[in-house]
């Protein structure tokens, strides 16, 4: 991995390219954070209006670019500009934060990638909606599992208004929603179908609507208009545990609303289960200040921003897929795509020679030692430690306070509830090694381990069984099987999605038949559609 660059512990020291619409409220929280140093306009008007605003000079780009007392550029010009100033800047030896989009061609920002990391500057792309704090209390939600799985995600982001002649409205309007998405869903798209109409130009699309669909069968819907009687920014995420809604035009304190609906099955049908709305508190703050202090803090700390280069080209990827869609009015298959980037909090530790797969989350305070493996998508809590050789499958769930140590193996799917404890030797002495008594442990994919229960080495854990909490597994635990107590005994059968199945052995919530085979081991025997 490219060793960045660090900026010394005073405040890093910035200039603003661009200081229109948008460009000023940049120059105006730059400025409030003791980052601004100067400012660079193509309108000499603009520009000087600007420096006498916030008392700090207007120079040319190219003595910002030569001056060794500017540690950053910030380029918030019209996005055919991004990519050539981004390229100088690094060039001259610049940290970047810059406007979305990255830029208007993949070629462009992978070349930028490429120079970024060649150079060891941070570039970090204006997603500002990654940094509000009702999408950052939602992306936790979603993390948790507060929603469940995924089902689908709906943006609108509607308005009359700005109208654009250097890119369509999708360019201008979509990139933060994308960009949303993917980080919710943890994946990139496998295929981009997307529809724009003309009104007001004959080659500019005022209208499109974009449908994103993933490999897990995650589905996404973006409907941008600025052509619209009115406003509407609302992001909507729809799981099989609850629905929320984040809406950016909505009161401070009703931007994020959970809606704890669920569907029910009855007789095999489909129900739905209403539930009172619940508005999430949030920290009051501008989304665009906390954005400006993450970068500043990515430049002091030598660290990747939440949205860098690799995110950014992410979101570009979806931008054309979009763009040739709505000019061949077909689907575009986007195919293997470059892995986007793990998360690793500030205050975790990943050790060299781990493996950590693409769209996984490490979150405060964990742990994971050199030689473990962890799959993609996947959810590690805080103070969580990962033990050398341990293999974590995709899309496991590991909550707070959990060790999980040398010889465990968790297969796909797996969740750990808070302080659960794996062993993996029987008889342990602090003053007696035992290394080369390890014994091996089994999770099945899809098994629930509850919080605080205890899992003794040396036993597997049956696909899709479920451990209550509190529980001590002594023993082989069957595929499906409900066990709870000390030690741990079976007292029921769950199905696949966690429900307590009764005396006819049906699924409630999808409908799916079991019944036991021959060995008395539990089996579907209509495998229908998971909800």
């Amino acid at each position: 991995m490219t060793t960045l660059s660090r900026i010394p512990a005073e405040t890093p020291r910035v200039a603003v390219v661009g200081c229109g619409y948008w460009g000023r409220n940049l120059v105006r929280n730059f400025h409030a954070l003791g980052a601004l140093r100067s400012l660079c306009d193509a309108s000499t008007a603009v520009a000087t209006e600007q420096a006498k605003l916030y008392d700090v000079p207007a120079r040319s780009l190219d003595d910002i670019l030569a001056s060794p007392d500017i540690d950053a550029l910030v380029v918030a010009t019209p996005a055919e500009r991004h990519a050539g100033l981004v390229l100088a800047a690094i060039e001259a030896g610049k940290h970047v934060f810059v406007e979305k989009p990255l830029a208007l061609e993949l070629a462009d920002a992978h070349r930028i990638l490429e120079r970024a990391e060649a150079r060891g500057r941070i570039v970090m792309v204006g997603h500002l909606l990654r940094y509000h704090p009702a999408f950052i209390e939602l992306n936790d939600l979603v993390a948790r599992g507060r929603l469940g799985r995924i089902q689908y995600v709906l943006a609108n982001r509607l308005n009359l208004g700005r109208f654009r002649r250097e890119e369509d409205v999708f360019w201008s309007f979509a990139p933060h929603d994308i960009s949303m998405i993917l980080a919710l869903v943890g994946e990139n798209p496998e295929r981009v179908t997307a529809v724009g109409h003309c009104y007001l130009h004959s080659r500019i699309a005022d209208v499109t609507t974009t449908h994103l669909h993933f490999s897990s069968g995650v589905n996404a819907h973006v409907f941008v208009s600025w052509l619209h009687p009115c406003k509407e920014q609302k992001l909507i995420v729809v799981g099989d545990g609850g629905m929320a809604v984040f809406d950016d035009s909505a009161p401070w304190a009703d931007k994020l609303v959970i809606y704890p609906h669920r569907v029910t099955w009855t007789n095999g049908l489909p129900e739905p289960a209403r539930a009172e709305c619940q508005a999430v508190p949030l920290p009051a703050a501008e989304p665009l200040r906390l954005e400006c202090t993450h970068f500043l803090d990515c430049l002091r700390d030598g660290r990747r921003p939440r949205t860098d280069v690799r995110e950014g080209i992410g979101v570009l990827r979806v931008l054309d897929a979009a763009r040739r869609s709505m000019r061949q009015g077909e689907a575009v298959d986007l195919g293997p795509h470059v892995p986007a980037p793990y998360f690793v909090h500030p205050t975790a530790r990943v050790d060299p020679g781990s493996e950590i797969g693409e769209g996984t989350k490490v979150w405060y305070f964990s742990h994971v030692f050199a030689g473990a493996r962890i799959g993609r998508n996947c959810v590690i809590g805080q103070n969580v430690s990962i033990g050398p050789g341990v293999v974590v499958g995709d899309r496991c769930k590991i909550q707070n306070n959990v060790s999980v140590y040398a010889g465990v193996t968790l297969e796909d799917g797996v969740f750990c509830g808070p302080a659960c404890v794996f062993t993996n030797v029987v008889n342990p002495r602090a003053e007696i090694e035992r290394k080369d008594e390890f014994r091996q442990t089994v999770v099945g994919r899809g098994a629930t381990i509850g919080a605080n229960a205890t899992i003794v080495c040396g036993h597997r854990l049956g696909p899709y069984c479920f451990v209550g909490a509190g529980a001590v597994v002594t023993r082989d635990v069957p595929a499906h099987a409900l066990v709870v107590g000390n030690p741990a005994r079976q007292i029921g059968w769950m199905s696949r999605v966690g429900q307590r199945l009764g005396d006819d052995l049906v699924c409630p919530q999808t409908g799916e038949r079991y019944a036991l085979d021959a060995r008395g081991a539990l089996v579907c025997i209509a495998d229908r559609k998971v909800a």
